[in-house]
């Protein structure tokens, strides 16, 4: 079957379709399963299909009784917990937009998305949200009502109201006449816009990108027909609904397999939450599997007992054969799996479970692309890690490893009914159900974002190998071109960097110079645990940063990333920096990409002193 034939047949499968007729479904077939979990006072705490319905109809009667009218946007700042899926599927029953706010936003950065969408309502969660908006609110004249989810730390006066109350309002209006919003829902169409969701902001300010119901119900259609996870499966959702992978993941392809979502609100506590949820897919972006890995890595080191140490190796390298022995055009050998299946029984097994991955069948990666090295890992451990790319513009993944055909180091194939092409210059171009009709308000965006032919261009340069699996080299704009015009793409240098357990984050620069250096941070979970190990008494980053043991050992990271890199590539000159790089101190995006700009200004002299030295 063809692209167009498969994109037809998906259109015809979905035509009609919105998140609200396929929750009303979902609700109607399978109303008794749980739908989400909060874990409040140490118990877990659920919604069902049917309650999750139910609730979504009342906050649209509540936004209603508000004055809510088709097309107003509200604004959520709230972590991953139940009432923020409630006030989005509220809002988008009641005819409105929802749009998630990254809860690291300055005040400034606040101001600038709530008017540009013109927000008519916010959900905050408590006080730390409310101390990032007040500052702005009196900049928000179209700004109607704030609603508050924690009651104790709700303000007095018009402007704000409990969610306590909300739902108590919607409920009243709901009783007093049980189909007021069915006109409401009914009246949604599949081109109409399901949320707004701004970019994360690498290069200025963001751009609030339009995702419709057709689009995300497009793209969990054709993650379902590729994934291998079975009925109603249990999943851990950690990462901000700002970010498209969540919000796909977690919420809209949930709504149609009716999966058990468990809200782990502090992404700090993910380690104690996978183990009692053991989902069935597990999604991390490549920081977190990152250090996942090195926390592992910081274990095994600190292993005293040799014959345990070597008995760990051995069936790691089990792992990693069995799963290479998978990767398309190998040949998976009955020796190969007898020895990986005595490998995972004695060692590999319990490891997972440790770490609550034992029942994962669908583990994957997407925002940027996962250190191939990261992926041999994982497989080590029987774990095969799916790579995929995608972006907001396509409403997340549109090409991706699946169980049946996969390269470890690469994104994959596009998904059936998605057409991607290389343009001369090497950017990847897709087109396809996914792909957004545009920004909102910023025609000349979007003329730049698609061509007059459809084609979303998407800024990254990629290759596609003779069986049509996808690499990606770096972001265009991002490639470093030296003093003697090679280009280098930064990424590359960086993750073989991060390989190291020690290094948190790092920054390759060399754009128009004669050789690349970098800046280094220490992670700074690892840290503290690898200097006890080896006998420093100090658990302060700055304090390690100057250490000579440290720094010696950072010292043997680079050289061993040198030793795969290029000579053009490889890394003259580093810096150790005192602190952590994070969303907060401004370096790192809220998906925890770098913000390479603001990493170029703020160290600017760091970097002159490397090239001065």
């Amino acid at each position: 079957m063809g692209i167009q034939e498969e994109r037809a047949e998906l259109d015809k499968a979905l035509a009609g379709q919105t998140i609200c007729t396929v929750l009303a479904e979902t609700a109607e077939r399978h109303g008794d399963l749980p739908a989400y979990s909060d874990r409040v006072d140490g118990e877990w705490k659920t919604l069902t299909w049917a309650d999750t319905r139910t609730r979504a109809l009342e906050t649209a009667a509540g936004f209603a009784a508000l004055g809510l009218e088709a097309g107003d946007v509200v604004a959520l700042m709230m972590p991953n917990r139940s009432e923020h899926i409630l006030a989005d599927l509220g809002a988008v029953h009641a005819g409105g937009i929802p749009t998630t706010v990254y809860a690291t936003l300055a005040p400034d950065q606040i101001a600038f998305v709530a008017a540009d969408c013109s927000a008519k309502y916010a959900v905050l969660d408590g006080r730390d949200q409310l101390d990032r908006w007040e500052p702005v609110l009196d900049r928000l004249p179209e700004l109607r009502k704030v609603i508050v989810v924690e009651a104790a730390d709700c303000p007095a006066g018009d402007r704000y109201m409990t969610w306590e109350a909300f739902t108590e309002l919607g409920r009243k209006e709901l009783a007093a006449a049980p189909a007021s919003v069915d006109p409401r829902w009914q009246a949604v169409k599949p081109e109409d816009t399901v949320t707004l969701l701004y970019t994360s902001g690498t290069t200025g300010d963001p751009k609030g990108v339009l995702i419709t119901h057709s689009m995300v119900l497009h793209e969990g259609a054709m993650v379902k027909r590729s994934s291998v996870l079975p009925d109603h499966p249990a999943g851990v959702s950690y990462l901000p609904f700002a970010h498209i992978a969540d919000r796909v993941l977690s919420y809209y392809l949930p709504v149609r397999l009716a999966s058990h979502i468990h809200f782990c609100p502090d992404p700090a506590q993910l380690t104690s939450i996978l183990p009692q949820v053991r989902p069935h897919s597990f999604f991390g972006v490549p920081r977190v599997w990152e250090k996942i890995m090195a926390g592992i890595q910081a274990v095994l080191s600190a292993e005293q007992d040799q014959a345990k140490k070597a008995a760990v190796a051995a069936a790691l390298d089990a792992g990693r054969a069995y799963v290479q022995a998978q990767e398309f055009g190998n040949t998976l050998t009955p020796e190969i799996t007898a020895a990986f299946e005595q490998a995972d029984a004695a060692v590999l097994t319990p490891m997972r479970a440790m770490l609550g991955l034992d029942r994962v069948v669908q583990a994957s990666s997407a925002a940027a692309p996962l250190p191939v090295d990261v992926a041999r890992f994982f497989a080590g451990l029987g774990l095969k890690i799916f790579d995929a790319y995608g972006m907001t513009e396509t409403t997340g993944a549109i090409t991706a490893n699946l169980a049946d055909s996969f390269k470890l180091g690469t994104v994959g194939r596009p998904f059936a009914g998605v057409e991607l092409k290389l343009a001369e210059d090497g950017e990847i171009l897709v087109r396809g159900s996914t792909c957004t009709p545009g920004y909102l308000g910023r025609p000349d965006a979007t003329a730049d974002l698609i061509d007059a032919d459809g084609w979303v261009h998407t800024g990254d340069v990629g290759r596609l190998d003779e069986d049509g699996f996808l690499t990606i080299v770096d972001r265009k704009k991002e490639l470093i071109i030296t003093a003697g015009g090679e280009n280098i793409a930064p990424s590359m240098i960086e993750n073989h960097l991060k390989e190291h357990p020690l290094i948190g984050q790092a920054l390759a620069f060399g754009d128009r110079r004669p050789y690349v250096v970098a800046l280094i941070t220490l992670d700074g979970e690892v840290a503290p645990v690898w200097a006890a190990a080896h006998g420093i008494d100090t658990t302060d980053l700055a304090a390690l940063a100057e250490n000579p043991l440290v720094l010696e050992e950072v010292a043997k990271a680079v050289e061993d990333a040198n030793t795969r890199l290029a000579r053009v590539q490889q890394v003259k000159k580093w810096r150790l920096l005192p602190a952590e790089w994070t969303a907060e101190s401004e370096e790192l995006t809220p998906t925890l990409k770098l913000k390479r700009r603001i990493v170029h200004t703020k160290y600017a002299a760091a970097i002159e002193e490397l090239y001065g030295s």
